[in-house]
């Protein structure tokens, strides 16, 4: 299956960063679920608004939640302690303020980021142990697998033997994401099962990590959301997460796989991508008329889905079911 996330644009060389920096204090791991009473779990139906490309668009629609990239939201140089490893200085990002404008708005901000694979252009990614493309074969020596089909962007070996060598490093932008306000979090590409990442990686050690990831998003009182992974869907992961991402469940027929989702009353925030729909028919480009076309609209309101409509870099455009 090929995987689905946005390909956003790399950072630019040389970014000038202010003069002073926010310098975070540990947060504690945390084991198992801790989560906060006051985590965000939205219910069947919330409106949304997924912007992770570019500037978000003012004047915000009339939606409960928007998900925005985390690295573009960074309001101030900030250096973030990665236990183990030192640290990162993130620069500020191009929708500095966003987030607390988002906030002054009544939003509900969720702030996306990678969790499963490795940019070269995020500002942390020195730390990782390796070179991109698993070119040593070599577990001993890399963590950093093969591409995952978008630019400058390669799996990570997330083996439960490998955890250690590599996890704080993303747990530190779980830290980032909750000093900067955002209410939860979209991790993205833990899915490499059937991907082709190099190293074949057990559905058990796939399930784990995405078990892992959530608890230390509650560790840290985030929301999270499973994003993907159907094959991994079930009971557990329904009840370790608040909420679902699902990109094309019906292009590529997976929605019941979601099912425990729903089961659990818990939303599933679902795409549509117009870029595939228009192998089918040209006229699918238009994201209205894809919305319109009876081909899963209706399936996904008796589902309880909040189905957006969009191109495949999910920007400001789309149409809701």
């Amino acid at each position: 299956m090929r995987p689905h996330h946005h390909a956003r644009k790399l950072l630019a060389a040389g970014v000038a960063l202010v003069a002073t920096a926010t310098l975070l204090g540990p947060v504690p791991a945390g084991a198992g679920d801790v989560r906060a009473a006051a985590v965000w779990q939205p219910t069947p139906g919330t409106t949304w608004q997924w912007e992770i490309v570019g500037q978000v668009r003012e004047p915000f629609l009339d939606v409960t939640m928007y998900d925005i990239d985390l690295t573009d939201a960074v309001p101030a140089t900030t250096v973030v302690p990665v236990p183990g490893f030192g640290s990162v200085t993130w620069p500020a990002g191009e929708n500095a303020g966003i987030v607390d404008r988002l906030h002054a708005a009544g939003k509900v901000v969720v702030c996306y980021l990678d969790t499963g694979a490795w940019e070269s252009y995020e500002p942390d990614a020195a730390l990782f142990p390796g070179t991109p493309g698993w070119r040593s074969g070599d577990p001993a020596t890399d963590v950093i697998l093969r591409t995952t089909g978008w630019d400058e962007e390669y799996w990570l070996d997330i083996r439960r033997s490998q955890w250690g060598r590599f996890a704080p490093i993303l747990w530190a932008r779980f830290d980032l994401a909750k000093s900067i306000g955002c209410d939860g979090v979209e991790p993205d590409q833990n899915n490499p099962y059937g991907n082709n990442p190099g190293p074949q990686i057990p559905l058990a050690d796939e399930k784990a990590w995405y078990l892992e990831v959530a608890a230390q998003a509650h560790a840290r009182g985030l929301s999270v959301g499973m994003k993907n992974g159907v094959e991994v869907t079930d009971d557990d992961t329904a009840a370790a997460f608040d909420w679902n991402l699902n990109e094309e469940c019906f292009f590529y027929e997976e929605c019941d796989d979601l099912n425990a989702f729903g089961d659990a009353g818990k939303a599933v925030f679902q795409t549509e991508y117009t870029v595939d729909w228009v192998e089918r028919n040209p006229a699918y480009a238009n994201p209205a008329t894809l919305a319109a076309s009876g081909e899963f609209c209706a399936d996904a309101r008796r589902r309880g889905y909040s189905t957006l409509v969009k191109n495949e870099v999910p920007d400001a455009v789309f149409v809701t079911c």
